[in-house]
């Protein structure tokens, strides 16, 4: 059985349909890459996961770990083990890395399970050394002033930290120099375990050189038209999208 699975799902925003009637079926324990041409529809599906309401559902189901979630509000998603990683992550002036990551680690927690400073220290330390990321970072406000890799960055540190069950990565590796690639991808596969699933949306092979992906699905014009293996990423290098579109 499917962990996540999404049936014949159409979304339109400002009255333009971009999900055309969407299948997608992702298991536990697998990584998976979604790829595609501009506009095809990549980021309108992750944003339709997370519950955004700008992305309006006119048909279709979205299933996850059981449970129809189609018309579930973004904190329930969030709460069931839902997240996502923004392609422009926003800036919060005056909330701290630190107290972010706290709060919302105890929003997704039963009243009689919050988790004290002094735990939580003890955590966010076992995961920023995993990370490389050091210290002082955490007294910094939430990506104010933060480069692009900076930002990535606290989103894997955001993932580490709340461990969901479906990680949702919208184009993670935009703008990153290798180093930054590296912090990400180590990030990702030490958060991956068999009772995980990580979706990958990217435009490049690189990442998928360090997050050796289980399956890769190929969007195109809001719907998933191939899917295959990692090996199905060289094709698109050597040949684009133009001989996926003929067929």
């Amino acid at each position: 059985m499917a962990f996540l699975e999404i049936k014949d799902l159409r979304v339109k925003v400002e009255e333009k349909e971009i999900l055309k009637g969407l299948n997608l079926k992702l298991e536990l324990g697998k990584v998976n890459a979604l790829m595609g041409p501009n506009g095809s529809g990549k980021s309108t599906l992750a944003n339709t996961l997370m519950g955004n309401l700008r992305y309006q559902i006119t048909s279709g189901k979205i299933i996850f770990d059981g449970k129809d979630i189609t018309n579930m509000p973004a904190d329930e998603r969030a709460r069931l083990g839902i997240f996502m990683s923004f392609q422009y992550p926003n800036e919060i002036s005056g909330v701290t890395i630190s107290n972010f990551l706290r709060t919302a680690l105890n929003a997704k927690r039963e009243k009689d399970s919050q988790i004290n400073v002094q735990e939580f220290m003890k955590l966010l330390n076992e995961k920023m050394e995993i990370l490389g990321i050091k210290k002082e970072f955490l007294k910094r406000y939430l990506n104010e002033g933060f480069s692009g890799g900076e930002k990535k960055k606290s989103e894997i540190l955001q993932l580490a930290v709340l461990d969901p069950k479906l990680a949702i990565l919208d184009e993670t590796d935009s703008g990153l120099d290798i180093d930054a690639l590296k912090v990400v991808a180590k990030g990702v596969n030490a958060y991956m375990m068999p009772d995980k699933c990580v979706l990958i949306i990217t435009h490049y092979k690189r990442i998928l050189e360090f997050i050796k992906p289980d399956k890769l699905f190929i969007m195109i014009d809001g719907k998933i038209v191939l899917d295959g293996t990692s090996e199905l990423v060289d094709h698109l290098e050597e040949k684009g999208y133009g001989w996926i579109e003929e067929k």
